[in-house]
């Protein structure tokens, strides 16, 4: 039923239960995790062209923390699934979308906030963008704290 999950993360604290969830159920079929970090070039066109260079490597290296953690995370469960780690770059839906089309996944799993704060999902997150726009199933998992 499920061969292939992709989990999109940003390194927050409130995605770590959905990474956890996206590892417990491709442990249950034997699937393979992809585990996504997409940076958002907007937030590095927004600012003075002068720090653009320091925001993107300070991006690159929040990305491999961000994906070091799902890693991290595997092999803390005993039972370590398949996992792979891609980074993209691009408006996160969209990319998150793009890449689960690409690696014909069976479900997305992601957390219904991320580094925005606790109200975003109510005023148009990326969570809510990929449900209504992701022709494929979507697991929200919520933090519980």
């Amino acid at each position: 039923m499920f061969e292939t999950v992709v989990v999109a993360t940003d390194g927050s604290e409130s995605v770590s239960r959905a990474v956890h969830c996206a590892l417990d159920l491709a442990s249950r079929f034997d699937a393979t995790v992809h585990a996504l970090y997409v940076i958002d070039e907007s937030h590095v066109e927004s600012l003075p062209d002068r720090i653009h260079e320091e925001v993107r490597e300070a991006l690159d290296e929040q990305s491999h923390e961000a994906l070091d953690a799902v890693v991290e995370a595997n092999t803390a469960r005993g039972d370590g699934v398949e996992l792979e780690t891609a980074v993209r770059a691009g408006p996160p839906s969209k990319e998150i979308i793009g890449y689960a089309d690409d690696v014909d996944a069976d479900a997305v799993a992601m957390g219904t906030r991320g580094r925005h704060g606790e109200h975003s999902f109510l005023l148009g997150s990326v969570a809510e963008r990929v449900v209504r726009t992701c022709s494929r199933p979507v697991l929200t998992v919520r933090q519980l704290e």
